[in-house]
């Protein structure tokens, strides 16, 4: 059994694919599987993969499914996964040549049972770290405190125990495509610590189609994702007042975009909720705003 999987959720994306792949073909390492999920394509990634598995020159599992979005692609991942380690690279990302070989020397050196995985660094594919390094003299840390109390900024790449990233699985809402990924990791949060590796181990490009540069239409698409990802983070036993208001201005915006109107009652937190309502109207003109000039440019 190899020690870890690196999936690639992918929707239509056969034409940066191969950056990736190539990645993988240069690492120094080869103790890992290549899960390509294909979220629903329809363009010519099924034979690219075809292709690559003939090569035979890495170990690749390719596993089509209907469009579901990325937390549904990423489910199926999950069920899938049997190696002890796994980690999401993005269909328009790469890895550096030695990141494979990092992550598993790590993990032999100082993984075990206490600790949820890795917090490895992203860069754009200038070298540039994006955001902050993580903080040095820390040996491990949740997500979340690497955030909210020690200032860290920016994409990281994350690397978990496949046991464990099987719990708490993405809720599928008909006629919607996305869930924030944080969720699942700021569950397990409440359970672990995770391992900081000061060391790049993916490359990103953020291409025009990536969901992170269409977030106000997201918002509009996915109301009941949204609403219950920050009603999700409201429930969260460490943070703070300031944190929770934040979270109930975006469930009160969500809320009003899919017209449920039952979401002071459905709220884990009545009082801070009533105080966001003006917020959440003021966002939820700006997000309208801001989705309408996107879509005329």
């Amino acid at each position: 059994m190899k020690k870890i999987t690196i999936f690639t959720p992918t929707y239509n994306r056969g034409y940066c694919l191969n950056n990736c792949y190539e990645s993988l073909k240069r690492q120094t390492c080869k103790d890992f599987i290549w899960l390509i999920i294909d979220d629903g394509s329809t363009d010519y990634t099924r034979e690219l993969v075809d292709s690559w598995i003939y090569e035979n020159l890495i170990e690749i599992r390719y596993f089509y499914q209907k469009n579901t979005g990325m937390h549904g692609a990423h489910n199926s991942a999950y069920e899938i996964i049997e190696t002890e380690l796994n980690v999401c690279i993005d269909s328009d990302d790469y890895m550096p040549q030695d990141a494979v070989e990092k992550i598993i020397s790590m993990w032999n050196k100082y993984g075990n049972e206490k600790v949820s995985g890795i917090i490895g660094l992203d860069s754009y594919q200038d070298g540039r770290i994006i955001g902050t390094e993580l903080p040095r003299g820390l040996d491990s840390s949740t997500l979340f405190e690497l955030y909210y109390k020690h200032g860290v900024t920016g994409d990281k790449k994350l690397v978990y125990r496949t046991e464990l990233t099987k719990r708490y699985p993405y809720p599928i809402f008909e006629g919607e495509k996305y869930v924030g990924l944080a969720y699942k990791y700021y569950k397990l949060d409440q359970e672990f610590k995770m391992l900081l590796m000061n060391e790049i181990l993916c490359c990103v490009e953020y291409l025009p189609d990536g969901s992170s540069l269409n977030m106000f239409n997201q918002y509009l698409k996915n109301p009941k994702g949204f609403a219950f990802y920050r009603k999700e983070l409201m429930k969260l036993p460490y943070s703070n007042s300031l944190f929770k208001f934040k979270q109930a201005i975006h469930y009160v915006s969500s809320c009003i975009i899919g017209k449920n109107m039952r979401f002071i009652r459905e709220t884990p937190n009545k009082v801070i909720t009533l105080m966001a309502v003006p917020f959440g109207l003021i966002l939820y003109c700006y997000i309208n705003a801001k989705a309408k000039v996107g879509n005329t440019t």
